[in-house]
């Protein structure tokens, strides 16, 4: 899955990395511990302009009665997402690119909740697939609030160790079948590329992680993970 993750690049490197225009008005900046429900920037193409906008992570579908009624839906499974009616409409003329420096991971279960982070080996920001929805209020006259969902696949090599469900990353070449409004089969796009492993590197970071209130570059930075519970045990019987 992915329920937290990092980038690092400002509005306007990502404008210029992802070949788009930058029209979020200073309404994200970097952010290295992106958490649910954030002001998140997401890559949409439109006519001939390709674009950063700020959007809210969770997506709400366009017939939702209210907001937060249950969980955030954050993720979007891509073996589900063409016939789930929460995403089948955005799939098919509402899709988005999430840039990222990386995602965390944690494997279910671990007591010690030692995160991972999974990131290009270039430096190179990745490019999540993800689709969005305009959302608006009963009766309002307001700009309606977009927001989007990460499109996520079954883990594959090294990731599904860490935990069985990972981001459905796009390699360049996709990018703008994956973008075009007017494309409505989708169906080639939504498994990992072929070499996409060769392009990625996973690594243990600091659980400062675990915390939301913790945000700064050094939580990108790999460390000796913790030790389990029964190796810290030894280390006071030795």
């Amino acid at each position: 899955m992915c329920g937290r993750y990092a980038v690092q690049h400002d509005p306007a490197a990502l404008a210029e990395e992802f070949a788009a225009t930058d029209r979020t008005d200073g309404a994200v900046l970097a952010d290295f511990n992106v958490t649910p429900t954030k002001t998140v920037p997401i890559v949409v193409q439109r006519g001939a302009e390709r674009s950063i906008r700020p959007v809210r992570w969770g997506l709400v579908p366009t017939w939702a009665k209210e907001i937060g009624s249950g969980p955030p839906m954050i993720n979007a499974r891509a073996e589900s997402i063409t016939t789930k009616p929460a995403f089948a409409e955005s799939a098919r003329r509402r899709r988005c690119l999430v840039p990222a420096t990386g995602w965390y991971e944690w494997r279910p279960g671990d007591r010690r909740r030692q995160p991972y982070l999974c990131r290009r080996r270039d430096g190179a920001s990745l490019a999540m697939a993800a689709v969005f929805s305009a959302w608006w209020a009963p009766d309002s006259t307001d700009r309606p609030l977009v927001t989007c969902a990460v499109v996520t696949t079954e883990a594959v090599g090294e990731l599904a160790d860490i935990h069985p469900r990972m981001p459905l990353v796009l390699p360049r070449d996709r990018w703008a079948d994956w973008l075009d409004p007017q494309r409505t089969e989708i169906g080639e796009l939504l498994t990992p590329a072929a070499g996409m492993l060769d392009d990625l590197v996973l690594h243990p970071v600091s659980t400062e992680v675990n915390s939301m209130r913790n945000n700064h570059p050094g939580l990108l930075r790999q460390v000796e993970p913790v030790p389990e519970p029964a190796e810290q045990a030894a280390l006071f019987e030795s």
